[in-house]
């Protein structure tokens, strides 16, 4: 590759970036930060497409990395560039804790597994799905027994979903449960949890139903998508096709506030037919 393609190179990624945030003369953004290029959408690299309209069309459809093109045998620049930042993402993601203002604000009982840290929460995922035993006494001590709906929220595999989401979804679906006039317990959030923690809160708690929300494993497209768990009187011997889900929760798939009305309607079936997941009739 020759100088003037380098050139070529480095000149379509710094304009992508300055799209986003115009750079000044020090080479940073006009507020002094330096631009996240994560947040720019994947560029048309393919040049001379044989059907530009369906080109535009798929690549307006999806985040995927599709047409991204090539140098020789590469990758473009500005593509690695993109992938490595999308990297870099998904990894705080995982390794960061849910903003305890926003935890704060709702009012939840504020609970842990047993996991020490994020090392062993991602080595140890038995134990993320247990109470540790101070939160067993407090939640004893502080939450609802023998309620019909337990809502839990479980920071997961990406804490940035719940600060993304954990509000308006949240708001939607308590005003919906509580219009239908159903009992629900105090809220709960629990630091470094697995789906399976609703085992463990279920055992002692013994609700009708419980509905986690948790943060999904984060992929390269995006870190902020939130799943949504309803399992029907779980206890410890609880599996997995006993639940049912709504996955992808965040504002490029299901809009918070709609997976609100969509939870609403499935508690209604779960609680109709005394039954969750694969037993469920949709």
């Amino acid at each position: 590759m020759n100088n003037q393609e380098i050139q070529r190179i480095v000149s379509s990624v710094m304009a992508e970036i300055n799209k986003k945030a115009p750079l000044g003369a020090n080479g940073n953004t006009s507020t002094g930060e330096v631009p996240d290029i994560s947040q720019i959408g994947n560029p048309l690299n393919v040049p001379d497409p044989e059907n530009r309209g369906a080109y535009e069309d798929m690549m307006n459809a999806t985040s995927a990395r599709i047409g991204v093109w090539r140098a020789g045998t590469r990758p473009l620049t500005q593509t690695m560039l993109k992938f490595r930042a999308d990297h870099a993402v998904a990894q705080d993601a995982v390794m960061s804790y849910a903003d305890e203002a926003i935890i704060n604000r709702l009012g939840f009982i504020q609970l842990e597994s047993k996991v020490a840290d994020k090392d062993e929460y991602l080595t140890r995922p038995d134990l993320g799905r247990v109470l540790s035993d101070e939160s067993i006494a407090k939640m004893k001590a502080e939450a609802t027994p023998g309620a019909q709906i337990q809502i839990v929220v479980g920071d997961g595999l990406s804490a940035k979903a719940i600060d993304s989401n954990i509000e308006d979804v949240f708001s939607s679906c308590k005003a919906g449960l509580e219009a239908k006039g159903y009992n629900l317990g105090k809220d709960i959030f629990v630091k470094n949890a697995r789906v399976g923690i609703v085992n463990c809160i279920g055992e002692i708690l013994k609700p009708e139903l419980i509905l986690l929300f948790i943060g999904e494993r984060p992929g390269l497209g995006t870190a902020e998508s939130m799943s949504a768990y309803l399992t029907y009187q779980p206890v410890a011997a609880t599996v997995e096709a006993d639940r049912t889900m709504i996955s992808n929760i965040h504002k490029g798939g299901i809009p918070p506030v709609e997976a609100g009305a969509q939870i609403v309607s499935l508690v209604e079936k779960i609680l109709t037919q005394k039954t969750s997941g694969l037993d469920l009739e949709l």
